[in-house]
Parts: C-alpha cells; structure tokens; sequence
C-alpha cells in the first residue's frame, strides 16, 4: 500500500510528508523544493488490544503510546504539480510516473490562498483554493485518458468479451484491476456495447475518468490552516465539493508538536487534541508562543492539525484496510519475547488464509487452520478477517 502526497509547489506537501514521517526533506516557499520524489513511513493509528489482554504489548514495527497502536504505511511526496502537467509542463512527466503506484491520494491544498496556481506566494485570501482541487483532479484525469487513447486503435480489434481484460492490462501500471474496470464499465452502460462502437471523445474519456477516481481516490488536506484566510475557505470548499472528503489541517503546528515530543518537551500523541508541556524549562520565549498559538487556534478551533486524520481517513475509510495482530493462544509474544509483535493491514475480504500468505509462504503451504486468540475459537481457511483480530496460524511447516 502506497500513499501518494500530491499538490501543487509551496501548498506545504513537504511540510505535511515531514510531520507525519519526521523525515528529513527540504522545506521552503519556494515552487519545486521537491524535485526527486521523497518515500517514507508514515503510521495509522489504531487502539491497541492490549488492554484486551491485560498486557503491555512491545512492537516489531512501529509504535504504541498509553494504548494507542502506530502502524507503519509507506508515503510518497512527489514534486508539486502545475496546469498542463498531464503534457509536461514543469515537472508533470515525473509526477505522474512517480504516482503509478499510489492506491490513494492525499491533496495537500492551501486553504488559505497564500500561493497561485504556479505555487508563487501571494496574499493570503487572493488565491481561491476551489480552483487547486479542480486543476489537480482535471490534470490527472487528462493523464488518464491520454493513456487510454494511446492504445484506443488495438482496443476497437479486441473482441466485446474481452474488453474488460485488455482495459485493465493498459491501465495494469497504475493500479487499476479487472473488478475496478468491470464496476465502471457497468456504471456507464458499456458492457453490452462492442468497442467499435464507443465514442473516443465521450465513452472513452468518460471510462478514463471513472478509473482514474476508483484507483486514485482523492483526500482534500485544506492546509495552513493556521492563516486566518483559510476558515471561509474551508466553508466554501465543502460546499462547491460536498462529495469530497475535505479535512481541515495544518501541517506546519502538527510538526511543531511532533518535534517538541521528540525533544521530550511536550506529551503529545498524534491525532490527539491536546498536549501537555512537561520541560517548560526547555522552551524559549518564541517556542512557547508558538505552542500557545497551537494550542488555541489549532487545537482549540479545530480540535485536531488534521495530518493524523488524513492517514487514518486513507487506510481505513477510502482503502477500508483492516489491522490484524499476529499472537498465539496462551502466547501473545514471539520468539524473541515480544508481546503483540506484528499488526498487518489487510485488504478488504481479506481471510485468514490471506493472512497466512501475508506473514510467510510456509505457513500458508502448510495452513491447517487458524484460531481467533480473543474468541479462542478455531476459524476456517475462508475466515473474513475483522478490525483488531488476534489470529493464530496453525500450521504443518
């Protein structure tokens, strides 16, 4: 699974990538501090089951503070994006090559209008941010239709029974799947219609687009939204886009409050709505007003910076990915003494032979059956993996 952190230069993507990854990546108001694509980890939260069990559980991978389990997703930050990219234009080429692989997107906007289209710094509220989730959605619909319409003359010879395969295998690279092409062709009354029959200009592009929404779902990051500017934008937004899930934040506090808990100044849990500042010793005059400003015109408007909720709101609701542990009957830790070790994000309808196959090849071989830990009931092979299951692998290898 990959997260793709998208927007035009200076919408604060980096600052955005670098609060929810502590990643060390260029920052500056300036178009085009992104130029190479920056990969990272990034966590979903989740309440951990360790309270289920009474125990205090000791991650493989990630992280879990006062109950609260941080499991690791891999971010993309790409280089910003300009009008006219899906041709070229400043540089769209990488972007949308760097952005094949991403199974959602999150769109770091400036809420506040501090930025023109070009990412040029301009006074806040001249700049109207509708216009930035329009041109983003119009550039990467343009760029799939223009990878349809390269193969169109190879797909008006294939035979109507097998459109939906050669479909899928165009568009393989970026993510789409027969299921995702079958469930557009249906919602746009294509599947009884031979190819020879589409329109290039209406059906096709039409086709194009709906698999661009179904493989590259689009969260709204309203950003900065620390500047006063931004509130009445945020209202607009929801109302122009009421379909879109648009989620108020501002990267810029929540990298301050993560790097003040990593410097062990302040408590702080991502995604919560406070913080408690436990050295103030450690804080200089401007430091302390800064957490001040947070804490009432973030914390105290918003209730949350919003970078946590993006993540969650990606995985769980748009990808609707489920967290399973790994533990053993009478045996919550591994071999190496830790307790609830592992916690793997399963696709949807994911099984318990699934699960298997996701934690290693042999014990999928060898799978006998698996046991839900918390029930201590045996389940099948074709178990439907459920939110926070404990599954136990019993196996012959």
């Amino acid at each position: 699974m990959l997260i793709g952190i998208v927007g035009k230069p200076s919408s604060g993507k980096s600052t955005f990538f670098k609060a929810a990854t502590l990643a060390e990546v260029a920052i500056a108001p300036y178009p085009f501090t992104t130029i190479e694509p920056n990969e990272g980890v990034g966590y979903v939260r989740i309440k951990c089951v360790e309270d289920f069990f009474k125990v205090k559980c000791m991650p493989k991978h990630g992280f879990c503070i006062d109950g609260q389990r941080f499991v690791p997703v891999r971010l993309l930050d790409v280089a910003g994006l300009v009008p006219g990219a899906h041709e070229g234009k400043g540089l769209g080429n990488q972007f949308l090559d760097d952005l094949n692989p991403a199974d959602v997107l999150i769109h770091v906007v400036d809420a506040a209008g501090a930025t023109n289209e070009k990412g040029e710094a301009v006074p806040a509220g001249t700049h109207d941010p509708c216009k930035d989730v329009l041109f983003l959605e119009e550039e990467l619909n343009l760029w799939y239709v223009g990878v349809f319409k390269r193969g169109w003359q190879k797909f008006a010879r294939v035979p109507t029974e097998n459109k939906e395969k050669a479909i899928a295998a165009q568009f393989s690279g970026l993510g789409v799947t027969i299921e995702m092409v079958k469930k557009a062709v249906a919602k746009l009354n294509l599947a009884d219609k031979s190819l020879r029959d589409w329109s290039e200009d209406n059906d096709v592009t039409k086709l194009a687009i709906e698999l661009r929404i179904l493989s590259k779902p689009i969260i709204i990051a309203a950003n900065k939204m620390d500047l006063s500017s931004a509130k009445a934008n945020v209202e607009r937004m929801k109302k122009q886009f009421p379909n879109h899930v648009i989620v108020p934040c501002s990267a810029e506090s929540e990298l301050a409050l993560r790097e003040a808990a990593k410097a062990d100044i302040i408590k702080y849990i991502p995604g919560d709505s406070k913080f408690q500042i436990i050295h103030p010793e450690k804080l200089n005059e401007k430091q302390t007003k800064a957490l001040e400003f947070v804490e009432k015109k973030i914390l105290g408007e918003w209730g949350k910076t919003g970078v946590q909720d993006c993540l969650n709101t990606a995985v769980f609701d748009f990808l609707k990915y489920v967290p399973v542990y790994t533990g053993g009957i009478g045996k919550l830790s591994d071999a190496e003494g830790r307790i609830l070790p592992d916690v793997f994000l399963m696709p949807p309808g994911a099984t318990a032979y699934n699960f298997a196959e996701k934690i290693h090849s042999d014990l999928a071989a060898g799978f006998i059956k698996a046991i839900n830990v918390k029930t201590r009931q045996v389940v099948g092979r074709e178990y439907k993996l459920q939110t926070c299951d404990v599954i136990n692998i019993v196996s012959s290898k």
